[in-house]
């Protein structure tokens, strides 16, 4: 009998003891902010799109060795030969992937509208950054 009270109790204590570490680890864990960054913005939550671009607005504008484009200020992204397109390429496909975004944000900053011919790409080239930033 003495057996299976000391089994009983030993179960008991085991059980407080689990569910005290379960509640204690719970506790650690922070929540997961699942609110839209300026990183992760996908042109479908116009609100996550205009804060950045105010947010952008406020700070320098960033350059990415690309200080030549400036020259294609004011201009529309329909009216750019290919040689030209290839000089915004040159740059594009420089860059990392997880730079391509806040390099398109510069650009529309400094008033620079991207190449029809590229604009495609861009957009994949960001997708693939956000897809590869969840991940």
């Amino acid at each position: 009998m003495t057996y299976v009270i000391i089994a009983i109790v030993s179960l008991v204590a085991l059980g407080i003891v689990a569910a005290l570490a379960h509640l204690l680890s719970r506790g650690s864990e922070k929540p997961i902010d699942t609110r839209p960054t300026c990183d992760t913005c996908d042109g479908t939550d116009s609100r996550c799109e205009q804060e950045c671009m105010l947010e952008a607005a406020v700070k320098e504008v960033e350059y990415f060795d690309d200080e030549e484009l400036d020259e294609f200020r004011g201009r529309a992204g329909d009216n750019y030969t290919d040689e030209e397109a290839e000089r915004f390429a040159e740059v594009l496909y420089s860059m990392q992937t997880h730079e391509v975004p806040a390099w398109s944000r510069s650009l529309i900053l400094r008033g620079i509208a991207i190449p029809d011919q590229l604009r495609d790409e861009l957009l994949i080239l960001i997708e693939e950054g956000r897809k590869t930033q969840t991940a």
